[in-house]
C-alpha cells in the first residue's frame, strides 16, 4: 500500500520543538518528512482474526462484548486502556463508552499470557472514553459527557474508585501524567475544546489542586498556563473551555501521552498529533493530517520513542510514528468499517500490544460487537 504523510514543525524558529527531548533528537527539525517504510515491514493479508500484520507478528482475540472472560462478562464499547505490572503477570484495563453503566474492567494475565481472572473496577458512570495511568499505578477513567468527571480507579481491584472533581467538570477524553513537573495533562472532546493541566496540591493525591488551561498563539508562539476560575461550573454556568478568553482551542481532543518532556495529544478535527514541549513551554505538532493517517485518536508510546496512533475510522489501522520521521501502518482490521480502534497499550515487557475494535464488524453504536485483541511480536522496546 502506498502511504504518504508529513511531519511538520510550525516554523523554522520553532523547528526543534516538536522533536525536542530524547524521543526526537535525531529527527529532521525544519522540513517536511515523507513517510517511509514501516520498521516492521509491509502488512500481510488478514489472518484468521481479520488482522493484517507484518511478518513475525500474530494476533488473538482476548475478549468479546457480552461473552464471559475470567469470571465476568466483557463490557460493551471497549475504549481507552492501559497495562500494569502484576507480580510475574500483568493487567490490562479497559473503559466502557456507554451511558449509565460505563465504568471499566480489568483482565489479569498469567506470565504465559493466559487469563487468570477479570473483574470490574468501576461501575455506574457515564460514557467512559479514554483516560490514563498514573505513576502510582492507578487508572484515571474519564467521562466523555457534559460536565463529566475523572475517576481514579485501582487496576488491582483492592480499593474503591474515587471521583476527582478538582480535575474539572467537562467532556473529558484522556489524561497523561508528567512526573517531572508533577502535573496531569487532560484533553477535551469538544469542537472548541481545550488542553488542560491539573496541578495537585500533593503529587500522588488528586483530591485537590488547581486546574489550568493552555493559552497562546495557534501559529506556534510561546504558550502559558492560566488558572480556570471555576473548574466545576453548574449546568447553566460558563463552561471551563470558555472561562479564559486567551485559551487555545482544539477541534476534538482525543488521546494523550507524555514522554521525555513532551506531551503528545491528538485532535481529530484538527487531524493533528500535537506536541507540547513542557521544557520550552512551546506548542507544535508532529503530524498534520494530509489525508493519510485519518481520524487520529488514542495514542501510546514505547521507550524507543516510537508513537502508536489508533484510527477512529479511516481504514482502521494503528500507525507508528518513529523518531526519524517514518509514519506507517503496523496493523489493520478488515471488515470493521463502522468501528474505531481504541485502547492501544503495551504489556510491561513491550512484547504484546492490546487494543479493541469498539463496535467490531457489526458497527453497532451501542458497542455490542466490541472485540479486544492482543498482538504479539518483535516490537521495538
Amino acid at each position: 500500500m502506498q502511504r504518504r504523510t508529513f511531519l511538520r514543525t510550525v516554523s523554522a524558529g520553532l523547528g526543534a520543538v516538536a522533536f525536542s527531548g530524547a524521543l526526537w533528537h535525531e529527527a529532521a527539525s525544519t522540513s517536511a518528512v515523507a513517510a517511509g517504510a514501516s520498521p516492521y515491514g509491509p502488512l500481510g493479508p488478514p489472518d484468521a482474526n481479520g488482522v493484517a500484520l507484518p511478518a513475525g507478528f500474530t494476533s488473538r482475540v482476548v475478549a468479546r462484548t457480552g461473552h464471559p472472560i475470567g469470571g465476568t462478562l466483557w463490557h460493551p464499547a471497549p475504549d481507552g486502556g492501559a497495562c500494569f505490572a502484576a507480580g510475574t503477570g500483568w493487567i490490562y484495563v479497559s473503559n466502557s463508552e456507554v451511558p449509565l453503566v460505563g465504568g471499566a474492567t480489568a483482565i489479569r494475565f498469567r506470565p504465559d499470557g493466559s487469563v487468570e481472572r477479570a473483574y470490574r473496577i468501576l461501575d455506574g458512570t457515564n460514557v467512559n472514553c479514554a483516560g490514563g495511568r498514573t505513576p502510582w499505578n492507578t487508572w484515571l477513567s474519564c467521562e466523555e459527557i457534559f460536565r463529566g468527571r475523572v475517576y481514579e480507579t485501582d487496576p488491582y481491584g483492592e480499593r474503591a474508585a474515587r471521583s476527582r472533581p478538582a480535575m474539572g467538570r467537562f467532556k473529558h477524553e484522556a489524561a497523561a501524567c508528567d512526573p517531572d513537573r508533577r502535573v496531569v495533562y487532560l484533553t477535551e472532546d469538544e469542537s472548541d475544546g481545550c488542553f488542560y493541566r491539573f496541578v495537585p496540591d500533593t503529587w500522588g493525591d488528586l483530591s485537590s489542586g488547581r486546574l489550568e488551561v493552555l493559552c497562546g498563539d495557534a501559529a506556534g508562539g510561546p504558550v502559558e498556563w492560566r488558572p480556570v476560575p471555576d473548574p466545576a461550573p453548574g449546568v447553566l454556568e460558563r463552561q471551563t473551555r470558555h472561562q479564559v478568553s486567551a485559551a487555545r482551542h482544539f477541534d476534538g481532543g482525543e488521546g494523550c501521552h507524555y514522554a521525555a518532556g513532551i506531551c503528545y495529544f491528538t485532535a481529530k478535527g484538527d487531524r493533528r498529533v500535537w506536541a507540547y514541549d513542557a521544557v520550552r513551554q512551546s506548542l507544535s505538532w508532529v503530524y498534520d493530517g494530509g489525508g493519510t493517517l485519518d481520524g487520529v485518536d488514542n495514542i501510546t508510546g514505547a521507550p524507543t520513542g516510537d508513537l502508536y496512533v489508533a484510527e477512529d475510522g479511516g481504514n482502521m489501522e494503528i500507525n507508528i510514528i518513529t523518531p526519524d520521521g517514518v509514519v506507517a501502518p503496523v496493523l489493520r482490521l478488515d471488515g470493521h468499517g463502522g468501528s474505531e480502534i481504541t485502547g492501544p497499550a503495551f504489556s510491561p515487557d513491550g512484547t504484546r500490544l492490546y487494543f479493541s475494535s469498539q463496535r467490531g464488524t457489526s458497527g453497532e453504536r451501542a458497542g455490542t460487537g466490541g472485540i479486544t485483541y492482543e498482538v504479539t511480536g518483535p516490537f521495538r522496546h
